[in-house]
């Protein structure tokens, strides 16, 4: 079996389709993007509920890292177009997943992406994001709907636990855009350090 990153939101999907790949037999290294000041402490608290559960359940330690995303957020906001902030952010995130991948020896990217869901789910948006990275990015759940994920969470006991009370990203723009130009987002990235803002995130990451 194969090595792969995971993003965690600690929302319902990424704990979900980490247990499909845990259950598989893959070794999993999780990767939360800490979007404070833009969100409170309850998704890291979630996500380090999430894999406390999945870590008992599957025998497996899933370390975990925490990336500062927050600057990234407020150079993004100040810097480019608002409407496709989501697949910008999205890029952002997915290359810090990489170079964490690269660090340790993992081949493969997850995330609990299911098609059509949020505005950075569509499939334009998708492929404008994971354009930025070079590793294959799996998505266990891509077909299901939003009720097959939450009874599969509801059966693995992490329902629960995403659906606590919590402050959702408020770096969300008012109309994020739902499909995507790739010639527009490289536009929008020229407006900012890619390299800088992705080194910064990856020196300043911690392992929980």
């Amino acid at each position: 079996m194969a090595r792969g990153v995971m993003l965690m939101s600690g929302g319902i999907d990424s704990p979900v389709a980490l247990h499909y790949l845990l259950r598989q037999g893959h070794e999993m290294i999780g990767v939360h993007m800490d979007n404070r000041p833009f969100t409170d402490d309850s998704p890291l608290e979630k996500v380090a509920d999430h894999l406390t559960l999945l870590r008992e359940r599957y025998h497996q330690p899933i370390p975990v890292y925490l990336v500062p995303h927050g600057t990234t957020q407020v150079t993004l906001m100040r810097n480019t177009d608002r409407h496709v902030g989501c697949v910008l952010c999205r890029r952002f995130m997915w290359r810090s997943a990489e170079r964490i991948a690269e660090r340790e020896g993992a081949s493969f990217l997850a995330t609990g992406e299911a098609l059509g869901q949020v505005a950075s789910q569509t499939l334009s948006n998708m492929r404008s994001a994971t354009i930025a990275v070079r590793l294959p990015v799996v998505r266990p759940l891509i077909g299901f709907d939003k009720q097959e994920i939450e009874a599969v969470a509801k059966s693995i006991g992490t329902y629960a636990i995403s659906t606590r009370p919590g402050v959702c990203c408020q770096a969300v723009p008012d109309k994020p855009a739902t499909r995507s130009n790739l010639i527009q987002i490289l536009r929008e990235e020229e407006r900012v350090d890619v390299d800088q803002i992705v080194d910064d995130c990856i020196r300043k990451a911690t392992i929980l």
